[in-house]
């Protein structure tokens, strides 16, 4: 069991892809907590961009909510069209904040993941979802 909380998206997703490949299974938790770098005009800007891309109907259909958000950048790092990856995206889990039946797991954080502190506030998943209209 993995906390997200105060990980960079982008290298925990890396992470977490390689150890899936390598036969895991991995819950996450915490996932609105992740930092995702970056200036926050610029992120806001990526991610408004991501889910105004494509039409309802035909998509690319891009997610709202950090839970999905968080599976989605897991499963770009995934060869999730061949059979391996396919079998590796699905022992993945992923939770916004820690449901009650986890809460007493001893959960592991990944060092080589952590955000760096820096003079302004870091933008987490968590803003980004409030403002693609999420409502938790």
């Amino acid at each position: 069991m993995v906390d997200a909380s105060g990980l960079v998206l982008g290298r925990a997703a890396s992470l977490i892809a390689k150890r899936l490949l390598n036969g895991e299974s991995i819950v996450v938790v915490n996932a609105e907590k992740s930092v995702v770098t970056g200036s926050r005009a610029q992120v806001v800007a990526h991610y408004t961009a991501a889910r105004a891309r494509g039409s309802v109907r035909s998509g690319p259909h891009f997610p709202r909510y950090a839970d999905r958000i968080f599976r989605r950048t897991v499963r770009g790092m995934l060869p999730h069209l061949k059979t391996r990856g396919r079998v590796a995206y699905r022992r993945l889990v992923v939770h916004i904040g820690t449901p009650p039946q986890l809460s007493g797991v001893a959960t592991v954080t990944l060092e080589a993941a952590k955000a760096r502190p820096t003079l302004r506030p870091p933008v987490t998943l968590g803003e980004v979802t409030k403002l693609l209209g999420a409502r938790a």
